[in-house]
């Protein structure tokens, strides 16, 4: 048997356990690389542009990761500690079956009963208002449980964000270099490693300005609509906005729209219409004037490819997939225009 062959076949078989070792070892750290991976390629033109005038790698790094903290990182840890705070309020009236939610379906159910219309159902005054109360109770548990869970494992969270930290200051600083060695060795070739790369840097740039951005707008102005109204919980109801708005196919009038038939029935007329008028002519349609601006031609993705996408990206990943769902079907994507040019001469003929 050729010696050569048989070194070939080792070293491949030690190279290949080699790195499914590495890759395991890296297996806990996988979501904070991931995210620094894309603010990275997201933040990446401000650092070249801070560095192009300080000439220091070091210091433009640290700044821009500054801007990342102040525009990205802290709204975010303050908004969860609202919400936080909110949801334990909510979640707390439930329990002691108090509060304007509960008195909200108990009017509901009294608009039914003294209907000529619905008194006919015979509703169970009792059975319906626990029900509905359990409902909205589950959704508050769900957002405070996950809340409480990220608070009780702090210290967890904080040495995940540290190594996200640290990790983007690399990324930033010799994020470059890094690409261009992994570039140089794989097997790909040029062409294709920046299709690849660009696919990766504008599948998680439409995501989340896209996405994200305008699915907090919605959710905010829901937020405001909600407490203007009247309407108790108004910032838990915002983020479940925001959330049905993040996953295409869906959006937020799923919640304001029973929110107004609600107001409708309980008597409350100038509240409904308010919340019929806000929600269909500025929240619903909000994302059609400022999604554009925002993605331009950051991705082509067709939408039905998004949807299923971003759903199984969410199951499989929980609230990172909305990222890398998308970015795997972009990669997928990619992959199949690379073996159309390589076989194109064959394709032709069929």
């Amino acid at each position: 048997m050729d010696l050569s062959k048989i070194r070939s076949l080792l070293f491949i078989i030690f190279f290949g356990a080699t790195t499914i070792g590495f890759i395991y070892l890296l297996k806990p750290f996988f979501y904070p690389i991931f995210w620094a991976a894309v603010m990275a390629s997201i933040f990446y033109p401000v650092y070249k542009k801070i560095n192009s005038r300080l000439k220091h790698n070091n210091t433009s790094s640290l700044l821009t990761i500054g801007l990342v903290l102040v525009v990205i990182i802290i709204p975010v840890i303050l908004m969860s500690s609202l919400i936080l705070k909110e949801s334990f309020n909510i979640y707390d009236s439930l329990a002691n079956n108090q509060g304007p939610i509960v008195s909200t379906v108990k009017n509901i159910i009294g608009w039914i009963k003294n209907n000529s219309i619905t008194d006919r159902f015979n509703i169970d005054e009792q059975q319906v208002t626990a029900k509905l109360t359990e409902v909205a109770k589950t959704i508050t548990d769900f957002i405070f449980t996950a809340a409480k869970n990220l608070t009780q494992n702090s210290l967890t969270f904080l040495v995940m964000f540290i190594i996200m930290i640290y990790t983007l200051f690399f990324f930033f600083k010799d994020g470059e270099n890094i690409l261009k060695r992994l570039a140089h060795i794989s097997p790909l070739g040029n062409k294709h490693e920046i299709i690849m790369y660009k696919k990766f840097t504008s599948t998680a740039r439409a995501a989340l300005k896209g996405t994200l951005i305008v699915g907090a707008i919605q959710g905010f102005l829901g937020a405001l609509l909600f407490y203007a109204t009247g309407i108790e919980g108004a910032l838990i109801w915002g983020i479940i906005m925001m959330m049905f708005s993040v996953v295409p196919g869906f959006g937020s009038y799923i919640v304001w729209l029973p929110a107004a038939i609600i107001m409708f029935v309980g008597g409350n007329m100038w509240q409904g219409i308010v919340i019929v008028a806000v929600g269909a002519l500025l929240i619903s349609t909000i994302d059609n004037f400022i999604r554009p601006i925002l993605i331009g031609k950051d991705t082509q993705m067709h939408p039905l490819l998004i949807l299923f996408s971003t759903l199984g990206g969410l199951l499989f990943f929980g609230i990172s997939g909305f990222i890398i769902g998308p970015i795997i079907t972009a990669f997928l994507t990619s992959l199949w225009e690379m073996y159309e040019q390589y076989y194109q001469d064959e394709l032709a003929h069929d």
